[in-house]
């Protein structure tokens, strides 16, 4: 086939190819849908929406972190029926100050873990609101094959590979971690199990 042909060839394919697209129905174009009617990836869950008394509490928390008070955030804790932040039993104020001392600085491991998402989970009838959220997961939901590619590269970044491995053995999540109850109690603030809890 000589150039002229093929030149020729092509030429009449595009005209035919403009032809069929100006015959083809125009798309019609509207005004995007608002947010709530878009669905959501399934992989990602929506976001757990805080009660009034959880956000408060929340906020005042993260007021005592920011300042860096950890006498502040020792009276609020121990304003809380039953808060713990250690399970030796060592009081909380002294608990922090050795946190502290040893290069752990509790009030900016708690901004940096009310920074993160929360879930929710209901312990003894009351619905409690979990940071990360991915410590209100139960163990069998934690392994690494049931979650979004996006957690399980969250879970390996809070708790590394050793704590991704407890949790193969059935353990629960063993990383930081605070909750506050529907009624806005400050349960607890704990580092983990890496020997800082």
């Amino acid at each position: 086939m000589k150039w002229s042909d093929r030149f020729a060839a092509m030429a009449a394919a595009l005209v035919l190819g403009a032809g069929l697209a100006a015959c083809a129905p125009a798309a019609e174009e509207g005004p995007p849908l608002p947010p709530e009617t878009m669905t959501q990836d399934p992989e990602v869950p929506a976001p757990v929406k805080l009660p009034a008394k959880v956000t408060a509490t929340r906020d005042e928390i993260l007021a005592y972190a920011k300042r860096g008070s950890l006498s502040g955030l020792a009276r609020f804790a121990d304003r809380n029926d039953g808060f713990v932040s250690n399970l030796e039993g060592t009081p909380n104020r002294e608990f922090w100050d050795l946190l502290r001392r040893t290069g752990i600085d509790p009030n900016m491991k708690l901004q940096a873990l009310l920074d993160q998402p929360a879930g929710k989970r209901d312990v003894d009838g009351e619905t409690w609101y979990i940071w990360p959220d991915l410590a209100a997961k139960n163990p069998e939901d934690l392994i690494p094959e049931k979650l979004s590619f996006q957690d399980r590269k969250r879970l390996t970044d809070l708790i590394g590979e050793d704590g991704v491995a407890a949790i193969r053995e059935g353990q629960a999540y063993p990383g930081m971690r605070t909750a506050i109850t529907q009624s806005g109690r400050w349960v607890y603030f704990v580092l983990g199990s890496d020997g800082e809890e």
